[in-house]
């Protein structure tokens, strides 16, 4: 009798065991499925942002480059000032721009990753 009560404690102490384990696997898994879906909303947004940012550059750009080169009396020269501009904004940012931009990201993508 004594025996029964055993082998049936360590039978459901067995299945009670593989049920945690499963649900503990579900969890991970909703768990990794939300942070990853946290990341890819983030991304989304950030990349939506950017365009709307990078079409209202574009505009002011070629309104600046107009405007410069109707006060310099030759409307390419605009187009050339501004242009060199972005190129030199290109190498500042090349040259000391990649450990910042770096920590940013890290900093961002891990606080999105790593909180609820």
């Amino acid at each position: 009798m004594a025996f029964e009560k055993l082998t049936n404690s360590i039978h459901d102490l067995n299945e009670n065991i593989r049920d945690l384990a499963k649900s503990t696997a579900e969890y991970y898994k909703l768990d990794l499925y939300k942070k990853i879906i946290m990341g890819v909303i983030s991304l989304v947004n950030m990349m939506l942002l950017g365009f709307i940012c990078l079409i209202a550059l574009f505009f002011i750009s070629i309104a600046v480059a107009l405007a410069i080169g109707t006060a310099l009396e030759k409307p390419s020269a605009g187009f050339y000032i501004v242009g060199a501009f972005y190129a030199l904004i290109f190498v500042v940012i090349w040259i000391f721009g990649k450990k910042p931009i770096e920590k940013i990201i890290l900093i961002k993508s891990s606080r999105t990753f790593f909180n609820d």
